[in-house]
């Protein structure tokens, strides 16, 4: 297949459970539903899964809990949106700390981009990716 063509336009929404078990259950359901998409790519489902990671161990540690996980497939691109209950909107931090810091650094590292807006009661972290050249 051609580029724009892939695994065409799909949404999902993700349920997570609550605190620290989130980010272990948002990589196991995105691979998932990732693969049954056709998008099968280890390396590529390797990266999703550490921005996965970070996206929800931000929303949990800073945002108290994840309230919402959204996938989207277009074309050749996949975007990831996560919603919290915070109204802090993300920044990051020059180099990271002992403390953490680093997360947006490494969802820098794999996304093509990646954005915040405020939600009524919060905000929505989204991250975009694009799909592994051999899936499209």
């Amino acid at each position: 297949m051609g580029p724009g063509y892939g695994v065409g336009e799909r949404t999902a929404t993700v349920a997570l459970p609550t605190g620290p078990a989130a980010p272990g259950a948002a990589r196991a359901e995105v691979s998932r539903l990732l693969i049954t998409w056709g998008l099968t790519d280890p390396d590529w489902l390797g990266q999703v899964s550490v921005v996965v990671s970070e996206l929800i161990s931000n929303c949990v540690r800073h945002g108290g809990g994840c309230r919402g996980l959204t996938v989207e497939a277009r074309g050749g691109d996949v975007t990831l949106t996560a919603s919290d209950g915070s109204a802090t909107l993300p920044r990051q931090r020059p180099h990271g700390g002992p403390d953490g810091g680093r997360g947006l650094w490494i969802i820098d590292e794999f996304a093509d981009a990646w954005g915040a807006r405020p939600t009524p009661g919060g905000k929505q972290v989204w991250v975009r990716l694009r799909a592994h050249p051999d899936q499209l």
